[in-house]
């Protein structure tokens, strides 16, 4: 009877390419030792299961897988709290009409506050007169600097879009240089924002947009220069008919001289915000405006070289603008739109 054994004296459990019994006699029947050749010394073997990791390294694994999901979830949080995902591009800077992708630069307080700026065009018995002014009311509302309407028989508006509208002065504060126009049969025009002119810093960055020489929508940039400039601009109305005309600029006095032509005797003064934004002819009344959007300032003044002493000059903008804070126009609307001339 011939008995068969593993190798290892041991049942075998893996299967193999090579013998793992071997008969008890040799193949000449002697039974001779070494008549078999030996079995391998390492028989190959597949695991039927691949084994689960223990100890340290199975648990470092599971806390990465952890850490990445949780990792993926909060960076998805993050972005919609930010407004860094897909929706957040369309949101808006509180309180204005800037988006919040663009807050703080030019373009996008240009695109937010370009279509509340509209073009003035006055004339009366005194002459013609060119100028800017800003959209405070979807119903029409339009400030404006009082030089640039004052003495007005007839006042016309252009929006934006290229569309001309008929308007009538509604009230006038020639101690401000402010005025308030009603733009007629218009309806859903776009606000904008006020601003508060006691948050100005000098060295703050803010843009001007205007018509300057019937340029209608012109974007400047730069920055608050200085605050409270006493600057002193005439109360006649004689003075307004030519104050924007021909390329001509509305006459001023600071520091004891007198720009851009003869204040006349009548004059009054206020503090204004001064700005190196460029401002020229036809910016009057336009608007100043911050980073978010915010209008701080009316444009009512510009400096040009070679124009003082009373000599006008056809010299562009160096870098010497002065608007009326926005705060003094808040403070004056009652009055304005209660159809005071004063």
């Amino acid at each position: 009877m011939t008995e068969s054994y593993r190798h290892d004296g041991a049942p075998s459990e893996y299967p193999s390419a090579y013998p793992t019994t071997y008969p008890t006699t040799s193949p000449d029947g002697s039974g001779a030792a070494g008549a078999w050749p030996p079995p391998p010394a390492h028989p190959p073997h597949t695991p039927r299961h691949r084994r689960r990791l223990r100890g340290p390294a199975g648990l470092l694994a599971a806390v990465a897988v952890a850490a990445a999901a949780v990792g993926g979830g909060t960076a998805y949080a993050f972005q919609e709290l930010t407004g860094g995902g897909a929706g957040g591009s369309g949101s808006q800077v509180n309180g204005t009409t800037v988006a919040a992708s663009s807050k703080g630069t030019v373009a996008g307080v240009a695109e937010a506050v370009g279509s509340s700026i509209v073009e003035i065009k006055a004339a009366g018995s005194s002459g013609q007169s060119t100028g800017s002014g800003v959209i405070i009311s979807e119903d029409g509302e339009v400030v404006t600097n009082n030089h640039v309407v004052s003495g007005a028989s007839q006042v016309q508006v252009a929006t934006s879009d290229g569309k001309t509208y008929s308007a009538e002065v509604v009230g006038t504060d020639s101690s401000k240089d402010l005025a308030l126009i009603k733009v007629q049969g218009a309806s859903g025009l776009k606000a904008a924002s006020l601003g508060d002119s006691d948050r100005v810093a000098v060295g703050d960055d803010v843009v001007a947009i205007g018509s300057p020489a019937g340029l209608t929508g012109t974007v400047t940039s730069g920055i608050v220069s200085a605050l409270d400039r006493d600057v002193t601009v005439s109360r006649d109305e004689s003075q307004g008919g030519s104050g924007q005309g021909g390329g001509r600029e509305w006459p001023f006095e600071y520091g004891g001289e007198q720009f851009n032509g003869e204040t006349g005797e009548r004059t009054t003064t206020y503090q204004a915000i001064q700005t190196d934004a460029s401002l020229n002819p036809g910016n009057s009344g336009g608007a100043l405006i911050n980073m978010d959007g915010q209008i701080i300032g009316i444009n009512s003044a510009m400096y040009s070289a070679g124009s003082s002493q009373g000599q006008s000059s056809d010299a562009g903008s160096v870098g010497l603008g002065f608007a009326i804070p926005v705060n003094d126009l808040k403070a004056d609307l009652d009055t304005l739109r209660s159809g005071s001339q004063r």
